[in-house]
């Protein structure tokens, strides 16, 4: 499976409110509207910095942390974004992320910089920084993890397949 878009970078400790403000949680339902404030207490205009299906978001370390707010990693999907790459993860969010069919990957983000044209190719486990001509080395993702990724989640791959073929 190969993902690949343009970088937008953020950096360390990028919390659950940072994604989506707590302010929005109970004001608005509609997970269109609410991707449209995604980030917006670090960067007002970040929504307006997503190409959807062609962009990728870059983090430090720690990203997700906070609550287990299911909206965070949904609203990352829901604005476009093809996959969340960080140095690390909160573990609720990563286990959030992945039910949803949202690809989250561990590297070393610091060889990757805003605007940067990336590629990765989760069975070789091989994420290209095209931009630079870098090349940063991933554990490849188990099969299961990529068939969850296509179908869009683990509820969608149930109801296609009605059990878990793992």
């Amino acid at each position: 499976m190969n993902l690949e878009g343009k970088a937008i970078k953020l950096g360390n400790n990028i919390n659950t409110d940072f994604i989506i403000s707590g302010r929005y949680k109970f004001a608005i339902t509609d997970i269109n509207e609410l991707a449209k404030h995604i980030m917006e207490d670090i960067d007002p205009h970040f929504a307006k910095k997503i190409t959807q299906g062609r962009s990728v978001l870059i983090a430090g370390s720690n990203f997700g942390m906070g609550s287990s707010r299911e909206q965070a990693p949904l609203v990352i999907k829901e604005a476009g974004l093809v996959a969340v790459l960080a140095k690390s993860f909160a573990r609720i969010f990563y286990r959030n992320a992945f039910n949803i069919g949202l690809a989250l990957i561990e590297t070393d983000t610091d060889k990757i910089n805003e605007n940067d044209q990336v590629e990765v190719d989760l069975n070789k486990g091989v994420v290209k920084n095209v931009t630079l001509g870098l090349e940063l080395k991933i554990k490849p993702f188990p099969g299961f993890m990529q068939e969850l990724l296509k179908e869009g989640g683990i509820i969608n791959y149930y109801k296609k397949h009605g059990e878990l073929k793992i």
